[in-house]
């Protein structure tokens, strides 16, 4: 039995334990810890002290930062946890990312989450915190997600280092007859300066390992600190920079078969009929396999080369099955517009009367409005792709994956195999952005590997296979009213609609899983915004739509932040308002001090209030998503009657930062990917298909278009928060509300080329 039956059942008896009165038990599985997965595989001479931290006789120094490295630069920011207590620099070590593993659950991440706004520390919301600690200890969920990594390892891979390096230190004054708090440590030594004595770490491992870990640990106050929130040179660089084989689709193997997969072009269903001879004619074409999995049916073509494997996909003759959804967009868009009508809602969050301030109010007080936004691919840069080996009752995967225990309990099921028969070799990944969490790919390998009688084969999509099999940004509508008296927010309604991302999520990866009874993603970046209105409703609607959707970078705070904010700058212009003054009005509480300070920190950037050059105007937003508070101002030029994205300035306050410059790139990517959602991104379905395949008809924001980029971080907000994706929820309203203060047209759909020309 794999570990998904395992996972359900220990979670439901460890918390339904804990429900049911029996505490004990409860509290005996939340309390024990994993097995540290480090000792089932060391090389001789190896030591291990924890689950972070190797040392090697030689004096080879190896910290497991176990969370994927998709360019956002997070195992350097991990190892410098480690190393600023071990007394190491990361140029001194060897960073892995390591075994796929419970052991490196997130907790963090599921924390995070839930029905109350980060501000909210109320006894409600940190018991709803604590309990989501406990669920994801059973879940063991090791994932790269949430903007999570650094809040979930500030403090464990800190103690790592401690722990090892006291560890060391103990073992150093065994040897001399010294106290170990006499001693020093540096670079991988520990000196006695009473006599200037010196051992390496290596030399000490095997000695100090059999040690018993110190209970009580001091770790270094910030004041000390001599990595930790300074710039650290990444430790993936130099592999980058010189074309280092680093990424999944490097992988080569000895014997190695090459294939491709053609999977059904509509969503849910396979195919009506199929002649495989055609594809089986293609030179270097050795096999075609029908796929049959949650997250997709159709064919894998087996080559000896991938552009066979290619040639062999296009040649196939297949007939699909029809879609069991409407075949267009306008056919969805019935859909949508029922749900915003009269479908059955949820609510989050929300406060006051709305009911009764809307019923009272003048017609003239009301504001009322739609917006939408499309279905969106990833579009990750390095294609999907995976590398499997299957032979005797073992599978072996070779891919960059955001989630490897998840591929591997997903690929154990599939054969039929325990999950502890399948090892996860995690690869850095050519982009994420949500899409390489997902499970199809590691499934599809897996389903292919099992029929090369014990050859490896490596599974690359084509670029069209990949945006046409995405598990997308979803499709959403929303309708948004205000009352606006006297120059003053009276009440807030917001109703939006959408497929629901988690139910989609979980149907396709553990299908025995409940799905929660409301779909919080939907409403994320509504509901849990500092905003100071007392009447306040945000309602969420479920659009039965089919077609799979997932988590892409911000989630649901990429359409919800353009909602808000654009149409908080409609509201300050009802209300006779500058957008900065009036979002401002809005945050007297003091728990809104962050949204605050880089409101008016991003207003003293860019200048606001005083008036530019001719032929530009400005726009402004503010979000905060995943922990952390960002501001900011996007300034556009008319260009001969289109428009040139010119400059952004960006306030960012997650409360600590560990590398201001990495902190920086974060937020300056996330603001392109933001950007991006402007410049022409659609999904669109005729047919019951996706019609976009490829960059020329789904493209990003090219290098030449990228505005000059300037960020400011604070550092005044209470904890923690992230740094991958922040950054881009409040880029496209910014944008939007420039785009309406330079041309006077309010855009209320995206993208926004729809309606003008960029540049």
């Amino acid at each position: 039995m794999g570990r998904i039956a395992k996972y359900t059942r220990r979670t439901f008896l460890g918390i339904g334990a804990v429900a049911a009165g029996g505490f004990a038990v409860g509290y005996y599985y939340y309390r024990k810890p994993y097995e540290n997965p480090l000792e089932a595989a060391l090389a001789e001479g190896e030591t291990t002290f924890n689950l972070f931290v190797k040392i090697a006789a030689d004096n080879t120094i190896t910290i497991i930062a176990p969370r994927a490295e998709m360019g956002q630069g997070i195992q350097t920011t991990l190892a410098a946890l480690v190393a600023e207590e071990l007394d190491v620099t990361p140029s001194d070590v060897v960073v892995e990312h390591g075994p796929a593993s419970p052991a490196y659950l997130n907790q963090a991440m599921l924390r995070m989450g839930g029905p109350f706004p980060w501000f909210d520390e109320s006894f409600g919301a940190g018991a709803l915190r604590g309990t989501m600690g406990v669920v994801s200890k059973f879940l063991g969920l090791q994932v790269t997600g949430g903007s999570s990594a650094t809040i979930d390892a500030f403090q464990k891979m800190r103690e790592a280092g401690c722990v090892a390096r006291e560890m060391l230190k103990a073992a150093a004054a065994e040897r001399w007859g010294v106290s170990a708090g006499s001693l020093q440590t540096a670079d991988g030594v520990v000196t006695n300066p009473a006599n200037g004595e010196t051992l390496t770490y290596g030399a000490l491992a095997a000695q100090a390992a059999l040690l018993n870990p110190p209970s009580d640990l001091e770790l270094r106050p910030r004041s000390e600190w001599k990595l930790l929130g300074k710039p650290v040179d990444r430790v993936e660089g130099r592999e980058k920079v010189t074309g280092g084989r680093i990424f999944g689709i490097d992988v080569q193997l000895p014997d190695m078969l090459h294939a491709t997969v053609k999977m059904s072009p509509r969503f849910g269903v396979g195919a009506k009929s199929v002649d495989i001879n055609p594809a089986l004619q293609v030179p270097g074409v050795i096999d075609v396999q029908e796929i049959k999995t949650n997250t997709g049916q159709g064919f894998g073509i087996i080559a000896e080369n991938t552009w066979a494997a290619f040639q062999g996909a296009e040649a196939l003759d297949v007939i699909w099955e029809d879609a069991p959804y409407p075949l267009d967009d306008a056919g969805m868009g019935a859909l949508f517009d029922a749900a915003l009508a009269d479908g059955e809602a949820f609510e989050l969050g929300g406060s006051g009367d709305v009911e009764t301030v809307f019923a009272e109010a003048e017609p003239d007080d009301i504001l009322e409005v739609d917006y939408k936004v499309p279905f969106l691919a990833h579009a990750t840069m390095e294609p999907m792709n995976a590398t499997a080996q299957f032979r005797d009752g073992k599978l072996e995967l070779w891919l960059g994956t955001q989630a490897p225990g998840i591929s591997q309990m997903v690929a154990a099921s599939l054969l039929g195999i325990e999950t502890e028969d399948v090892t996860v070799h995690t690869t850095h990944l050519g982009g994420g952005f949500g899409r390489r969490g997902e499970a199809d790919f590691p499934l599809y390998a897996a389903a292919l590997a099992a029929k090369t009688d014990g050859r490896p084969v490596k599974v690359t999509w084509t670029r069209e296979e990949d945006t046409r099999h995405d598990v997308y940004r979803p499709r959403v509508e929303a309708k948004m009213r205000a009352v606006i008296r006297d120059g003053e927010a009276v009440a807030l309604d917001i109703r939006s609609a959408a497929p629901a991302i988690m139910p989609s999520v979980i149907g396709r990866t553990f299908p025995s899983f409940p799905a929660p009874p409301d779909d919080e993603p939907i409403l994320d970046g509504l509901f849990n915004q500092p905003l100071g209105i007392a009447n306040r409703r945000y309602q969420g609607v479920v659009v039965d739509l089919p077609i799979p959707v997932g988590f892409w970078r911000s989630v649901g705070n990429s359409q919800n932040g353009y909602f808000h904010e654009a149409f908080m700058d409609e509201m300050a212009e009802k209300a006779g308002r500058d957008p900065l003054e009036f979002r401002l009005s809005l945050l007297q509480a003091p728990e809104h001090a962050p949204a605050k300070a880089v409101l008016e920190k991003v207003g003293e950037m860019s200048g606001w209030g005083t008036p530019g050059p001719d032929g530009t105007a400005k726009g402004i937003a503010h979000m905060l998503s995943f922990g952390t508070w960002v501001a900011q101002v996007v300034q556009l030029r008319d260009e001969d009657g289109a428009i040139r994205i010119e400059k952004v300035w960006c306030a960012a306050d997650p409360g600590e930062v560990l590398d201001p410059r990495n902190f920086e790139a974060q937020m300056i990517s996330g603001i392109n990917f933001g950007l991006s959602q402007a410049l022409g991104q659609k999904i669109t379905f005729a047919d019951g298909e996706v019609q976009e395949g490829n960059f020329y008809d789904f493209d990003a924001m090219r290098m030449w278009q990228s505005p000059e980029i300037e960020v400011a971080i604070l550092e005044t907000a209470p904890k923690m928060g992230g740094a991958g994706e922040p950054g881009t929820p409040p880029a496209l309203p910014a944008l939007a509300n420039a785009i309406y203060a330079l041309t006077g047209e309010r855009i209320r759909t995206a993208p926004l080329s729809d309606t003008v020309t960029f540049v």
